[in-house]
């Protein structure tokens, strides 16, 4: 069950991940993400912090498929960075001053929860 979850949990930073090259893209999602402080395409430090975020995601995919002895095969500290990086993210997603931004992510977000300290404390 811990490689089920860890895959699901991949399967949504991918989606999470095409979000975020969308937003690079200059999708008007500004309400969505980042605190909703603009109001339709992010600036440009908004893109760089978007990339920045999609690089993040990907390695926190790997830490957490890792924790639950699938590839990369990284240590397994790796997966605990990751679920507190995860843990985190939920937190701020559910207090964000954006309403819109809450409504999406903060369900997103708690299901990524669930399923990394699933992978995690279950895994190898």
């Amino acid at each position: 069950m811990p490689h089920l979850a860890a895959i699901l949990y991949a399967m949504i930073i991918i989606g999470v991940i095409l979000f975020q090259c969308c937003l690079i893209a200059g999708a008007p999602w500004g309400p969505v993400t980042q605190g909703g402080q603009h109001p339709g395409a992010l600036p440009a430090k908004g893109r760089v912090a978007a990339l920045l975020s999609a690089a993040l995601l990907a390695f926190m995919a790997a830490g957490i498929t890792s924790a639950a002895g699938l590839a990369p095969h990284w240590q397994n500290w790796t997966g605990w960075a990751a679920l507190g990086v995860q843990s985190l993210s939920t937190l701020l997603n559910w207090i964000t001053p954006s309403r819109p931004e809450r409504r999406l992510w903060g369900p997103v977000t708690s299901i990524m929860l669930g399923l990394a300290t699933f992978a995690v404390v279950a895994g190898k």
